[in-house]
């Protein structure tokens, strides 16, 4: 029982901070509605938008300021990382609604141009920090790579000045004392009345039931991430670079998108994602069964080519979910609707991997045994099908066409 002793204890206690910070560093991407009804409904120094992406970076940049300075604890760390996480989800808020706005009206073809455009950005800093995190770390240490990190947000508010955003006329808080009370409340209810009525559209919730529906599905990533780390004995070093790869198979699948699929249906591209997905999938049979040593490939290149084509994959199925979640937010609540979609989407992953993880301990897989991790794949694979028949939920192939003899009748009517 001395094995048990002291540095177990603090193994044990080192993982339970690791999982507060962590807990800390997610909850602000949970209330992303919140943020979006904020940013629709109290425009701060007259702008809905400027102001708040201004305020954002300057808060990334004093909460990693402070990690690159005076941070010496557990606690301090975990107020500072949730300052930063809050930063980052509330900008994010109100990058969406910009693009939003500005898709508002427009073909498939060009709002899926804007959305790959952002999001290529994206995953093109995903690489560079693969790249050049580690390194940076080993060469010049830690506070020196948080000191670094703090320029970012401030880049961030910098160009948040440059956006072009009409001027919304009143006090900073558009108070109206002439009325004898605040016109906040007012604004407020007014968001929430117009997200209701947005919501209870069947153009809108049909498509947003089948998007919960389709991430929803159980997948089998913890397993495998066990099998990897566990039975093939992958290494922190080799899974970085993996993450490289995938950051570099997302840029692809944004172009793949951007280039060949934007004009097409929404209905095809789910449908032919989901089929070819779900045979890659099947791949993994392979790395669990050991029959890709038997073709001559070893476990790493193996795992390398794997994540490489389902990220592209995964990343061209995700496109057309943003395109339509911007196509179905109307005017005046962009950023909360959107928001709301997009954490919709995210609460159907969450039980999808729920789900998942109670397959997993039916299956009896466990760190120790992997017996039946291939059926355990199999099964999570085939079930990404069954959300198909309700492909007929998603808006046709007329739906720009209705889209914008709606808006020109509005246009008329006006």
């Amino acid at each position: 029982m001395e094995w048990y002793g002291g540095d177990r204890s603090k193994e044990c206690t080192d993982d339970m901070d690791t999982a507060v910070i962590s807990g800390f560093s997610s909850f602000p991407w949970l209330v992303k509605p919140l943020y979006g009804f904020i940013s629709d409904s109290i425009p701060l120094f007259g702008y809905r938008r400027r102001s708040y992406l201004v305020l954002s970076g300057l808060l990334g940049a004093f909460s990693w300021t402070l990690m690159a300075t005076i941070v010496d604890s557990k606690y301090s760390a975990a107020f500072c990382i949730l300052l930063g996480s809050l930063s980052v989800a509330f900008s994010d808020v109100v990058v969406d609604s910009m693009i939003v706005e500005r898709a508002r009206g427009e073909s498939q073809s060009l709002s899926g141009s804007l959305q790959s455009l952002c999001w290529g950005s994206s995953a093109f800093g995903s690489i560079v920090s693969a790249y050049f995190s580690g390194s940076l770390v080993d060469a010049y240490g830690v506070r020196f790579v948080f000191g670094v990190t703090a320029l970012l947000p401030l880049i961030t508010s910098g160009v948040a000045v440059l956006v072009k955003e009409q001027r919304i006329a009143g006090p900073i808080w558009d108070y109206n004392r002439s009325a004898g009370g605040p016109k906040l409340i007012e604004s407020f209810n007014h968001s929430v009345v117009q997200l209701w009525d947005a919501v209870k559209q069947p153009i809108v919730y049909y498509p947003t039931l089948f998007v919960f529906l389709w991430q929803a599905t159980p997948h089998s990533d913890s397993a495998m991430f066990y099998f990897t780390t566990n039975k093939l004995g992958f290494t922190p070093e080799f899974l970085g670079r993996v993450k490289l790869v995938t950051s570099v198979a997302s840029l692809l699948g944004v172009g793949l998108y951007n280039g060949f699929l934007k004009k097409v249906s929404l209905r095809k591209i789910f449908l032919a994602t989901t089929i070819a997905g779900t045979a890659l999938g099947m791949t993994q049979v392979l790395l669990v069964t050991g029959l890709n040593r038997q073709l001559g490939i070893s476990d790493e290149w193996f795992a390398v080519g794997d994540s490489l084509i389902l990220t592209v994959l995964s990343q061209i199925s995700f496109m057309p979910i943003l395109v339509l979640a911007a196509k179905l937010c109307p005017e005046g609540v962009e950023a909360t609707l959107f928001a709301t979609l997009m954490s919709i989407s995210n609460a159907g992953s969450v039980f999808g991997g729920l789900i998942g993880a109670g397959l997993t301990q039916i299956f009896g897989v466990t760190k120790d045994s992997y017996d039946h991790l291939a059926a355990l794949i199999i099964l999570c694979n085939l079930s990404s099908l069954l959300p198909l028949p309700l492909l007929t939920l998603l808006p046709s192939d007329d739906f720009d066409r209705e889209t914008n003899e709606e808006s020109d009748l509005e246009m008329k009517s006006n």
